[in-house]
C-alpha cells in the first residue's frame, strides 16, 4: 500500500475528478499523501484549457518527475506527445478513463508505464470522494458537449456529450447532503445541453434536485448561451426555488456575431442579451458571470469594439476575461494570429471596464441585510455567498458550513464586506 500525492487543476469537474480518484485510491487500501515530499507515486489530474495554464502543467509535470508520476485528466487526452515529452515515464489516466484509476495505480508504482486514455465505462454519479471542501458536494451531471467551437480543446479531452441520470445524481447529491455538505454544485462541460441525449433537461434536473427534503442551496454551473433558448423558461422557473443560488454562468466570448460565428459559438450576442434581461427582471437581484475572449484570430477593431458595447450594456457582475491563444488540434490555431501587443492592448480594456462594472455592480449591495452561508477557505478566512452567490468576507470568526445575518457594511471589486447581525 502506498501513500499518494494528488493535485487538480482547471474547473470544477477536474477538481471532482480528483475527488473520485482519492476516494477510489482509499477504498483500494492506499493512503493520500499531505505532501508530495512523503509520497510513494505523485499525480496530477490537468487541465489544458489555455497556453498559460499547459505551460504550468508542464512546470508541474517536470517537478513532480523525481517520483513515480500519473498525469491525469485533460491534458494527456488532448496533448499527449507534449506530456510524453516532458515526461516520458509518466502514466497517463483521461479524464472520462477513472474505470481503470487502480490498474494505473498498480502498474505505476510497479514502474511500468501504462496509458488508459480511453473512455471506460465507469459512470462519475456514485462514486466514493475525498472531498477538497467538506461544505460543497461537486456533482458532476455529464461529461462532454454538444459543440464544436474553433479555439478550445475541450471537445479532443472530453468528446461527445453522455449526460447521466437525473436519478442517479439525487442520489449522490442526497448522499452528499446527508455526508455534511450544505452546498451543491451541479458541473459539466456544458450544462446547457443536460439531457439533450437521455431525452431530459437541465430544468427537469433542478426541479428534482430541488425537490430534496434537505437544507441546502444548489449553485447551477456554466452552461453555453447556445442551448438556452431551448431551455430559458424552464430555467426561470426553477431559479425560483430558494434553494437555488440567484447566478448565472453563461460564457458569450464576444459581442461581435460574425466572431461568434468564426468561434462557431453556435448563439448570437443577442442570445446572451435577452438571457440577461430575462433573469434580471425576473429576479430582482440576480449575478451574471461571463467570459469574454479578446484577440481570436478574426477579430477587428470593430468586433471588439462591439464586444465593449455588450459588456456596457449587459454589465455582466463578473467577466473571466482571456486572452486568445492557439490551442494544438483546434482549427482557430490554423488561423492568422493577431499580434501579441494589440491582443494585450484590448485586454488591458477589457479589464479596466469590467473591473469598473464590477464594483459599480457590487455598491448595489452596500446596506444589504440577509443570509451568508460561509462556504469558502480563501487566504486565511472563511469566505461566504448570499442568496445572489456573492462572495462575502466578516470580520468576525466563521466556520465552514455556518449560517450567519450579515449586513454589508463596504464593497471592493471583489467582494461584499459586513459584519454579523447574530
Amino acid at each position: 500500500m502506498a501513500k499518494i500525492w494528488i493535485e487538480a487543476y482547471g474547473c470544477s469537474a477536474s477538481f471532482a475528478d480528483s475527488e473520485m480518484i482519492s476516494g477510489l485510491i482509499l477504498n483500494n487500501g492506499h493512503t493520500i499523501a499531505q505532501s508530495e515530499d512523503e509520497s510513494d507515486l505523485n499525480m496530477i489530474v490537468t487541465c489544458s484549457v489555455k497556453d498559460a495554464t499547459a505551460d504550468k502543467m508542464v512546470h508541474r509535470i517536470k517537478t513532480l518527475t523525481s517520483k513515480p508520476l500519473i498525469v491525469a485528466g485533460c491534458f494527456p487526452k488532448a496533448e499527449q506527445s507534449t506530456v510524453e515529452k516532458f515526461s516520458p515515464q509518466a502514466s497517463l489516466l483521461g479524464p472520462n478513463s477513472l474505470g481503470k484509476t487502480l490498474d494505473v495505480v498498480t502498474s505505476t508504482l510497479k514502474g511500468i508505464k501504462r496509458v488508459e486514455l480511453a473512455d471506460s465505462d465507469l459512470t462519475k454519479v456514485g462514486l466514493p470522494k475525498v472531498r477538497l471542501n467538506p461544505t460543497v458536494g461537486i456533482v458532476e451531471i455529464a461529461s462532454g458537449c454538444m459543440s464544436e467551437c474553433t479555439f478550445c480543446q475541450t471537445k479532443l479531452s472530453k468528446g461527445n456529450l453522455k449526460s447521466y441520470r437525473v436519478g442517479d445524481i439525487v442520489r449522490q447529491v442526497t448522499h452528499d447532503i446527508d455526508d455534511g455538505c450544505r452546498e451543491v454544485w451541479l458541473t459539466s462541460t456544458d450544462n446547457g445541453c443536460y439531457g439533450f441525449d437521455i431525452g431530459s433537461s437541465l430544468p427537469e434536473l433542478i426541479r428534482a434536485v430541488g425537490e430534496i427534503k434537505r437544507d441546502f442551496m444548489i449553485r447551477v454551473g456554466m452552461m453555453n448561451p447556445m442551448y438556452l433558448p431551448r431551455i430559458k423558461n424552464g430555467l426561470l422557473e426553477t431559479f425560483e426555488n430558494p434553494k437555488v443560488f440567484k447566478f448565472l454562468h453563461i460564457p458569450v466570448q464576444s459581442g461581435s456575431d460574425k466572431v461568434l460565428r468564426d468561434m462557431k459559438r453556435g448563439h448570437t450576442s443577442k442570445v446572451f442579451r435577452e438571457a440577461s434581461e430575462s433573469f434580471r427582471k425576473r429576479f430582482e437581484r440576480f449575478t451574471i458571470s461571463t467570459d469574454i475572449i479578446v484577440g481570436f484570430p478574426s477579430e477587428s477593431e470593430e468586433d471588439f469594439i462591439q464586444t465593449l458595447d455588450l459588456i456596457k450594456d449587459t454589465k455582466p457582475d463578473m467577466i473571466n476575461l482571456s486572452r486568445y491563444s492557439a490551442r494544438p488540434g483546434t482549427k482557430a490555431a490554423e488561423m492568422e494570429q493577431l499580434g501579441v501587443a494589440e491582443v494585450m492592448h484590448r485586454s488591458k480594456q477589457v479589464f479596466e471596464l469590467a473591473k469598473k462594472i464590477s464594483h459599480e455592480k457590487n455598491k448595489e449591495w452596500m446596506g444589504w441585510k440577509g443570509e451568508v452561508l460561509f462556504d469558502e477557505n480563501s487566504e486565511e478566512m472563511v469566505k461566504g455567498r448570499n442568496f445572489a452567490y456573492k462572495p462575502v468576507v466578516v470580520d468576525e470568526k466563521v466556520r465552514l458550513g455556518q449560517r450567519m445575518q450579515v449586513e454589508i457594511t463596504e464593497v471592493t471589486t471583489r467582494g461584499l464586506y459586513g459584519t454579523s447581525l447574530s
